[in-house]
C-alpha cells in the first residue's frame, strides 16, 4: 500500500450471524461489503448533503481484497479507509480490515473511486471543495 495515503475514515459494523457461510466464516463477498459500508458513509461525509447523490456521486473503477485470516460472528469489524492524492476524476482508496481489538488485519483492499454526475451518469471531474477536503484527507471519523 502507498505510503503518500491518508487516513480518511474509520468505520466500525458489527458481523452478523448471516455472514457467515457454510465455512462457518464470515463469506468473502461480505469483506466487500464492509468497505462498501465504509466508502459510502466516507462520501456521505466527504461531499455536501445537498451535493451527495444528488448532483455527485461515485462509481468503482476496480476493487480488490486480499484475505488474510478468516473473520466469524460474533465482533465487531472495523473498517480504516485511506485515500491517495486525488487524480481528474478518481481517488485511490485503500482499506484495513480488523476485529474487535486485534491489531493486525485479518483483510485489506483497494478501490479507485470515480467521480459521476448524477444526471449524466458520466465522469466529472472532482470538484474543488471536495478535491481540498480529499487532499486534507478530512471526514476521519
Amino acid at each position: 500500500m502507498s505510503d503518500d495515503r491518508r487516513l480518511a475514515h474509520i468505520e466500525r459494523i458489527p458481523i452478523r450471524w448471516g455472514d457467515m457461510d457454510a465455512m462457518g466464516h464470515v463469506n468473502n463477498t461480505v469483506y466487500f461489503r464492509f468497505m462498501e459500508q465504509a466508502r459510502i458513509s466516507w462520501f456521505d461525509r466527504l461531499v455536501p448533503e445537498e451535493d451527495a447523490w444528488h448532483s455527485t456521486g461515485i462509481v468503482i473503477a476496480n476493487a480488490s481484497c486480499n484475505y488474510k485470516r478468516a473473520m466469524t460472528y460474533p465482533g465487531t469489524v472495523e473498517v480504516r479507509l485511506y485515500v491517495a492524492p486525488p487524480g481528474g476524476a478518481s481517488v485511490a482508496t485503500t482499506y484495513e480490515l480488523r476485529v474487535d481489538s486485534d491489531p493486525e488485519p485479518y483483510a485489506d483492499g483497494a478501490a479507485v473511486v470515480v467521480f459521476i454526475d448524477m444526471k449524466t451518469q458520466r465522469s466529472r471531474r472532482i470538484p474543488p471543495e471536495i478535491r481540498e477536503r480529499l487532499e486534507r484527507a478530512e471526514a476521519a471519523a
